[in-house]
């Protein structure tokens, strides 16, 4: 099968340290390169693939400060790819909407998988595109009012092998929190649990410069460098190693996250998650057996004590189940197949013509 991969130019494919969709999409490529199909990754110059990698500058967007009209170079990138679609068996968008406009002028299709949430802007896109087929990352994060052509929901996976298993925890222990420096993640609801609990907290995320502020006004002042620490943007390695040896990590999101990777991560490394049951949380977290899910902040803090006590062969085990690449990329083959299935039987050809282009 040939695909074409299209991730955001804005970090490395995959990411150097903090990037969702880009650690997505680097696995996802990898792991496809891996089952025989030629895989085109089209990313940032700096990016790593065994794949073949197209771009339209030499690193990710966001490290050269030069750059001030980022969106031009998505758009020289998408009309590179679409003015040679007809190389491809199938088109990945990892973008959002912005390959929406494209797609219904060639016949290869696109697949969109909608990483991020809804906004009253790009709900205008997407309705205009409903019938363009999309994968979601979470079933919590389809918006029904939109009338999207949903073929399929492929939860996110990670290789195992990356998140060294811990069995027992720091003999000091410790809450994390990783992610973003802001509002909807919670990092000051997580502070407050700590202070509550009388436990020390190890913070590690990203500021966006959208957030500068929040986190000079809000989170910086609660920092006192021994019970509440910030470490900053952390290496994988770092993150694996703050995650697996923390008692618990916490995640107050007061948004509905589509996802939340850093429930999977953690739970990998063998620690439970007490998380707000908002958006994705609940098919994620196994409550009970894997963390807790809670609905306020009163209830996490209650929470705390019972998820220290939860297996963590047990967290490990049910993310190998059930949020292993391998698991994510049987998913997106599928639908892969699907969706050329249906556009070699509206142009008229064989099931065996069809079978020996995609294997």
């Amino acid at each position: 099968m040939r695909i074409a991969q299209i991730a955001p130019l804005w970090e490395r494919v995959p990411p150097f340290r903090y990037g969702g969709v880009e650690l997505i999409v680097s696995l996802l490529t990898e792991e496809l390169v891996k089952r025989g199909h030629e895989v085109t990754l089209f990313a940032s110059g700096d990016s790593l693939t065994h794949g073949q990698l197209h771009s339209v500058h030499d690193r990710a967007l966001r490290l050269d400060e030069n750059i001030k009209e980022h969106g031009l170079y998505e758009q020289m990138l998408l009309s590179q790819l679409y003015q040679n679609a007809n190389e491809f068996d199938i088109i990945h968008s990892h973008v959002g909407c912005a390959a929406l406009p494209y797609s219904g002028f060639v016949k290869t299709p696109t697949v969109h998988t909608t990483h991020g949430i809804f906004t009253p802007d790009n709900e205008k896109m997407f309705r205009q595109f409903a019938r363009q087929p999309y994968i979601s990352i979470s079933n919590a994060q389809r918006e029904s009012k939109l009338g999207l052509n949903y073929i399929k929901t492929v939860y996110n996976g990670i290789e195992l092998e990356a998140y060294p298993f811990i069995s027992q925890p720091s003999h000091s222990p410790y809450l994390a929190f990783v992610g973003r420096i802001s509002p909807e993640k919670g990092p000051e609801l997580a502070i407050q649990m700590a202070r509550s609990l009388q436990l020390p907290l190890k913070m590690a995320g990203k500021v966006d410069p959208v957030d500068r502020n929040y986190y000079r006004e809000v989170i910086q002042p609660l920092i006192d460098g021994e019970q509440i620490q910030y470490l900053g943007e952390v290496s994988h390695q770092e993150k694996a190693e703050l995650l697996g040896n923390a008692a618990l990590t916490l995640f107050p999101i007061t948004w509905r996250e589509p996802f939340g990777l850093v429930m999977i991560e953690s739970m990998a490394t063998g620690t439970p998650v007490v998380a707000m049951g908002l958006g994705s949380v609940p098919e994620v977290i196994a409550h009970g057996e894997t963390g807790m899910v809670c609905h306020t902040l009163e209830e996490m803090i209650a929470a705390v004590p019972a998820a220290m006590k939860l297996s963590r062969q047990g967290c490990r085990d049910y993310v190998a189940r059930r949020f292993s690449v391998r698991t994510m990329v049987n998913g997106y083959e599928e639908a892969y197949q699907q969706l050329i299935a249906k556009r070699y039987e509206s142009d008229g050809i064989a099931t065996s013509v069809l079978k020996s282009r995609t294997l």
